[in-house]
């Protein structure tokens, strides 16, 4: 009972000053600190195997987080920033904006229905964040584009922004890094991960949004009795860049945001098995494309070899975000482990006949809270997916039965968070209420989430 109180003392003040905005990386990192200095006081656990301790079981808690910065840095880190510097290009020279121009023109065909255009917006937002990963970033060019078109046919400015919000709620393809992240904890390929898990659970979940997406709306809007007839053209908070962005590249270049998954599609052992290339590699391969099409557009050399240095932040601004964030979650999860709270919640279940279905319920619930507490999808999952191959097999189930509802549910959460970034940021872009905005999505993000978490179970 003592490991349950003190991992609960330690959670509740790690969420309490997230939400009071301290930053999150800093707190799961102290809270995991925390919890295996009380286990190595209360004697319930190590930081460490003694194998591989540095003679200190108190230093050990650093040599933890050494080896996991080490571990994370070249493996699945590396994959994460290399995605992230290639986006950042895509973002740079306007071929994400050529992508969304293309995808989003055919729409106006379907322009007579409303609320159907608004569930197909969803639908082109999901495909395009295969390729755009940044939930903020499509945000801002589809509130440029679907925005206006969808304020222009009658919709109000919260149905409006509702697909755009939703748009990266169901993550899926190997360039998303919960993905990759828990592709990894699998022990398999992400491509594997994507085709034998992921497709059907995605395909059902972002269906059921769509039609919830379509209810919700049009009851809200009937109970507020919002204004219907709008020719779009109000403010918007834009930022000349991503306006400017939309009609700076040439058409042709929305093949550039597509090259990377092309190529991991094809050369892995479920298609073309005689050659292997990874994420990191695909993206470095599609970077050289990207130059070689900026030389023939620009014809300045040095402009287009310095260019590359977008490339390069790119990866460092993501090892800031999100690799610290993959270290900050699993030195929570190991003093999570340390501390024995895993073991006693395995052990109360067992006492309590929870099985391995109700287990599944329990850890996506504890994504799903942390998910909407914190904002991020991120944060939730790198937290507790650490903690899955223990508890499964334990449990007597694959670690995917369990960790593939959690992976979807995680992002899903995000975007019944008001404080979530892209909710955040997508709401200022409209000057509406981001709590307003919530309301919209709660209900199709919670339908998202039942039956994400159905499938899983019924399936695998």
């Amino acid at each position: 009972m003592l490991e349950i109180i003190l991992a609960l003392t330690v959670t509740i003040f790690v969420a309490y000053f997230v939400l009071k905005g301290y930053q999150a990386q800093a707190l799961l990192m102290f809270g995991g600190i925390v919890l295996m200095a009380l286990a190595l006081i209360t004697n319930k656990g190590l930081p460490l195997p003694e194998s591989q301790s540095t003679g200190s079981q108190f230093l050990d808690i650093f040599q933890f987080m050494k080896n996991t910065f080490s571990t994370q840095s070249a493996g699945l880190g590396l994959k994460i920033m290399a995605i992230a510097g290639f986006a950042f290009y895509m973002h740079d020279i306007g071929a994400s904006a050529s992508l969304v121009r293309v995808l989003t023109k055919p729409l106006e065909k379907v322009r007579h229905k409303p609320y159907l255009f608004m569930a197909l917006c969803f639908f082109v937002g999901e495909f395009l964040s295969i390729f755009i990963t940044s939930a903020s970033g499509l945000g801002v060019l589809l509130m440029v584009t679907l925005y206006p078109l969808m304020r222009g046919i009658g919709l109000s400015p919260l149905t409006a922004c509702t697909p755009i919000a939703t748009a990266v709620a169901v993550e899926m393809g190997p360039a998303q890094g919960n993905v990759n992240f828990a592709a990894e904890i699998i022990g398999i390929d992400v491509v594997e991960y994507v085709v034998k898990y992921q497709v059907l659970v995605a395909a059902t979940a972002l269906l059921v949004i769509a039609f919830l997406l379509i209810v919700m709306n049009k009851f809200f809007d009937k109970r507020n009795a919002q204004t219907m007839n709008c020719d779009g053209d109000e403010d918007l908070n834009i930022d000349e860049d991503a306006q400017a962005k939309l009609n700076k590249a040439p058409t042709i270049y929305a093949i550039l945001p597509v090259i990377p998954l092309v190529l991991i599609f094809m050369f892995n052992k479920l298609t073309i098995s005689s050659i292997k290339m990874d994420v990191t590699t695909a993206m470095l391969v599609s970077i050289v494309i990207a130059l070689c099409f900026e030389y023939f557009s620009l014809g300045n050399a040095k402009k287009v070899v310095n260019s590359l240095q977008i490339f390069f932040d790119g990866m460092g601004r993501q090892f800031a975000n999100v690799v610290t964030f993959i270290v900050a979650g699993q030195t929570f999860a190991q003093g999570l482990k340390a501390i024995g709270v895993i073991d006693v919640i395995i052990h109360s279940a067992e006492n309590a006949g929870f099985g391995p279905i109700a287990m599944i319920i329990v850890m996506v619930t504890i994504i799903m809270v942390t998910a909407v507490l914190m904002g991020s999808g991120n944060a939730a999952f790198f937290s507790f997916a650490n903690l899955v191959p223990e508890i499964a097999g334990k449990m007597g189930i694959a670690p995917v039965m369990m960790l593939l509802p959690m992976q979807f549910v995680a992002g899903m959460s995000r975007n019944i968070s008001p404080i979530a970034p892209n909710m955040v940021a997508i709401a200022g872009v409209a000057n509406v209420s981001p709590f307003a905005l919530a309301k919209r999505t709660a209900i199709p993000m919670l339908g998202g989430i039942i039956i994400s978490t159905i499938v899983s179970i019924l399936s695998f």
